[in-house]
């Protein structure tokens, strides 16, 4: 069996953001996301960061946590 070498070409990323609405009755905090689709692939972590904290800025729920989730295509060679 003859194998192919896999190669990788980045695709566009997701930005998670993870913000905290609130509290539980047992006193846990309340987490939700918001997903934004489709960030450049070549988008720059500190500028991805920066329009997070800059768009939930704007509301009055504080950030817990902010992730890239970066896409790769496999291609068969």
């Amino acid at each position: 069996m003859r194998t192919m070498a896999v190669s990788s070409k980045s695709s566009n990323s997701t930005l998670i953001v993870k913000y905290q609405t609130g509290t539980t009755p047992a006193g846990s905090p309340e987490i939700r996301q918001k997903s934004l689709n489709d960030v450049k692939a070549d988008a720059m972590e500190q500028d991805v960061y920066d329009v997070a904290a800059a768009l939930f800025s704007l509301g009055k729920n504080p950030v817990m946590n902010v992730l890239l989730r970066k896409n790769f295509e496999l291609l068969n060679e």
